[in-house]
C-alpha cells in the first residue's frame, strides 16, 4: 500500500462518525471516530499481510462508550480499544466505501473489499473472517453484495433496509474475492467467489466538467478528422473530433475506419521516455506540449498499472486523453517523426487528400453500435496503421462487409489483436483483460480473465479462435523498438493476376519513411494458413532481416527454442503484404507493418513506391 493513508471504509454522520482506515507501514488497521466534540483515535499496530484477505471491523457501544477495532486473517487477529464518552449515537448521514469523506472524498483506497456491512449491535470476535454470527445478523442494517450487478454501477444491499449504493469512477469488478474456490474462472458460473471489487486511489471514469460550448455540424460539413483549437490566457489545446456521413447516406467510395478504441486502450500511455531529448524535440518542432509521463491527474492506460501493480483494465473517453492529440510524440525517433495512433493515422488521411481520393470518416465506436449498415454503402474500407482493440460486434461486421463485396485495405500492424468489452449503459467505457498469452504491459490475475462488461472471456482474439489471419491474412509475428526497415518483392509479386498491385513498385522498397524510418517496423504482421489465411493468399512481399531489436511475439512460442509452427523463431520475425479475395466479390489488401503509412511520405511528397502501391490498390478497389 502507498501513501500515508487509504481509507477502507468510511461512515460520515452529523457532526463527525466513524472511519475505519488502513496506513501504510506498520500500523495496520486504524480508526478515527468523531462524535459531537469528542474525537478518539485508535490503531492495532500490527501491520496487515501483503496480498491475503483481512476482516476488518469497528464497534462502538453507545451505553459505555467503548470502542472496539480488530483485524484478522494470515493467521492472526489483533485487536485495540478505546473509550468516548457515553451518550446516544448520532444519525448515520451516509456510507462511503474505500474512500474518506462523502462531498469531498479523500484517503481514495486501493486494494480489494468484499461483504462491508453495518449492524446495529456486533460481536467482533469470531473464527473465520467471513462467518458473522447470530448476534451480528439479528441487528444487521446493511450488507452490501458485491457479487450483485457486476458490470454495473449499482451496489446491492442484502439487508433488510434496501440501502443500496453507486459506484464511482468504474472500479474493477468481477475479480475473485476471499471465498474464490478455483473450480470456477468465470464469475458468471459463479458470482459468489466474484464478491469483491477492486478499487483504486487513480480510477476515473468521468471527469464530469461542465460543458464550455457546444458545436452543430453545419448542413453539409464534409466527413473528416477535426479539431477545436481552444486559446485562453493559460494556454491552449486541440479538441479532437470525427465528422460522420449523413446517417445511411456514403458521399465517398473510400472510408476509413478511425482506431478510436486503440485510441481509448493507450490513452495517456506513462511511457516514462519524456526525458530531456524528447523534451528538446518536442520544443524544437513546437509538437503537443503535454505528456502523461507530467500529468497524471487523467489517468493512464491499459499499458499501465494502479498503484499496487494491478492493470488497468478499464479506460474512459470522458477525460482528457493528452496522446490524442494532434502533434503528440510518442517516441524521440531518431529516423522519423515518432508519431503513433492517432497522429500517425494522419499520414494515411493527408495522404488521401493530397491523391485527391474523396472519402469518409466513420470510427470503432460507431462501428460497434451500429454494424454493417455503417459501412456497407462503401466499395472500399481504409483501416488505420494499429486497429488493435475490437469487440466481436465489430469483427462481425468487417466479415460480413468483405464477405459480400466489399474491399478491406488493413494498413497497419498488430492489428484485431485484444478482444475488449463494452456495456451500452456506459458506452464511454472499454475494457481489456490481459489473459494468458500474447505480449503484454500485466498480466491478469488467474480467475480474473472474464471481462466484467460483458461477461466474455478477455485476452487475444486468437485465443477466442478469431484469429486476426482468418479476416485479413496476416497477423502479429514479432515487435522491436520503434525502427523499421524496407520490403522485398516474391515471387507472386509478378504474377499476370497481380500486375496492376505492383504496377511501378521495384523489388525492394520501403527504405524510408516517417515511421522509424522504414516500411515494415515496430510491430509486424505474417500469413499462416494453420490461424485462418485464405488458401488463394498470394504474398506479395516480405520484410528484410529485421534490426536487432526485434523478438518473436510469446504467443508464437512453445519454449526459448520451439515455435508454434517448428521454424526457428527468428524466422517467424517477419512481416506480410498479403492480397487475396473472397467468393463473395470482396477482397483483402494487408500491409503486416504498423510503420507502412509512414513511408507514403517519401521526404519530398507523398510519392515514391509505397504510395505508388497503396494508390494502386486504392483506385482499383474503387472501380472494381
Amino acid at each position: 500500500m502507498r501513501g500515508d493513508q487509504a481509507a477502507a471504509t468510511v461512515l460520515s454522520a452529523e457532526g463527525g462518525g466513524l472511519a475505519l482506515a488502513l496506513r501504510a507501514g506498520t500500523a495496520g488497521a486504524e480508526a478515527e471516530v468523531t462524535l459531537g466534540t469528542a474525537t478518539c483515535r485508535l490503531a492495532t499496530g500490527v501491520a496487515l499481510a501483503p496480498r491475503c484477505w483481512h476482516r476488518l471491523w469497528l464497534s462502538h457501544d453507545p451505553s459505555t462508550g467503548r470502542l472496539l477495532l480488530g483485524q484478522s486473517g494470515a493467521g492472526t487477529m489483533e485487536t485495540a480499544e478505546a473509550s468516548l464518552p457515553a451518550g446516544p449515537a448520532p444519525a448515520t448521514d451516509g456510507v462511503v466505501v474505500a474512500a474518506r469523506g462523502l462531498d469531498a472524498p479523500r484517503d481514495h483506497f486501493t486494494g480489494k473489499i468484499e461483504a462491508p456491512m453495518a449492524a446495529a449491535a456486533f460481536v467482533a470476535a469470531w473464527p473465520e473472517p467471513l462467518d458473522v454470527p447470530a448476534e451480528a445478523a439479528a441487528a444487521l442494517r446493511a450488507a452490501w453484495d458485491f457479487s450483485r450487478g457486476i458490470g454495473t454501477d449499482t451496489v446491492h444491499d442484502a439487508g433488510p433496509d434496501g440501502l443500496h449504493g453507486m459506484l464511482v469512477n468504474a472500479p474493477t469488478q468481477a475479480v475473485v474475492g476471499a471465498r474464490w474456490s478455483g473450480e470456477e474462472s468465470c464469475w458468471r458460473h459463479a458470482p459468489g467467489d466474484y464478491a469483491a471489487i477492486h478499487f483504486h486511489a487513480d480510477d476515473l471514469e468521468d471527469c464530469r466538467w461542465a460543458p464550455s460550448f457546444q458545436f452543430d455540424v453545419p448542413e453539409g460539413m464534409a466527413s473528416g478528422c477535426y479539431a477545436f483549437h481552444v486559446v485562453t490566457q493559460a494556454g491552449e489545446d486541440w479538441l479532437p473530433f470525427y465528422v460522420l456521413p449523413p446517417r445511411g447516406r456514403a458521399t465517398a467510395a473510400v472510408v476509413f475506419l478511425a482506431s478510436t478504441f486503440t485510441y481509448q486502450a493507450y490513452a495517456n500511455h506513462a511511457r516514462g521516455n519524456a526525458d530531456e531529448a524528447y523534451q528538446a524535440r518536442v520544443a524544437a518542432w513546437g509538437a503537443y506540449p503535454h505528456n502523461p509521463d507530467q500529468y497524471g491527474a487523467y489517468g493512464t492506460s491499459t499499458y499501465n498499472r494502479h498503484p499496487d501493480g494491478s492493470g488497468i483494465a478499464l479506460s474512459s473517453r470522458l477525460r482528457p486523453v493528452l496522446t490524442m492529440r494532434p502533434g503528440f510524440l510518442t517516441f524521440d525517433d531518431a529516423r522519423g517523426s515518432g508519431l503513433r495512433h492517432y497522429p500517425a493515422d494522419t499520414h494515411l488521411l493527408a495522404w488521401l487528400e493530397a491523391q485527391g481520393i474523396p472519402f469518409d470518416v466513420v470510427t470503432d465506436e460507431d462501428l460497434d453500435d451500429e454494424g454493417t449498415a455503417l459501412i456497407a454503402p462503401y466499395r472500399v474500407l481504409l483501416t488505420g496503421t494499429h486497429p488493435e482493440y475490437h469487440t466481436g460486434r465489430m469483427l462481425d461486421a468487417l466479415t460480413y462487409y468483405r464477405d459480400h463485396g466489399g474491399r478491406l485495405v488493413y494498413l497497419g500492424g498488430n492489428g484485431f489483436y485484444w478482444r475488449i468489452a463494452r456495456d451500452p449503459a456506459r458506452p464511454h467505457l472499454i475494457e481489456v483483460r490481459r489473459a494468458e498469452g500474447g505480449i503484454r504491459a500485466w498480466d491478469a490475475e488467474p480467475g480474473e480473465y472474464y471481462h466484467q462488461l460483458d461477461g466474455q472471456l478477455g485476452g487475444l482474439w486468437r485465443r477466442n479462435r478469431r484469429p486476426p489471419q482468418a479476416l485479413v491474412g496476416v497477423g502479429f509475428s514479432a515487435q522491436g523498438l520503434f525502427e523499421g526497415t524496407s520490403f522485398r518483392c516474391l515471387p507472386a509479386a509478378r504474377a499476370p493476376e497481380h500486375a496492376w498491385i505492383m504496377e511501378g513498385v521495384p523489388e525492394e522498397f520501403g527504405d524510408t519513411g516517417l515511421s522509424g524510418g522504414g516500411a515494415a517496423g515496430f510491430e509486424l504482421d505474417r500469413a499462416d494458413i494453420r490461424l485462418g489465411t485464405p488458401a488463394n493468399a498470394a504474398i506479395l512481399a516480405r520484410s528484410g532481416p529485421p534490426p536487432p531489436s526485434f523478438v518473436t511475439v510469446p504467443e508464437e512460442l512453445l519454449s526459448h527454442v520451439a515455435t508454434v509452427t517448428g521454424e526457428p523463431p527468428r524466422a517467424l520475425q517477419r512481416g506480410e503484404i498479403v492480397y487475396f479475395t473472397v467468393p463473395g466479390g470482396g477482397a483483402v489488401f494487408s500491409v503486416g507493418s504498423i510503420t507502412f503509412c509512414g513511408s507514403l511520405w517519401d521526404g519530398r511528397a507523398f510519392a515514391g513506391p509505397v504510395s505508388r502501391l497503396l494508390e494502386n490498390v486504392v483506385r482499383r478497389f474503387m472501380t472494381a
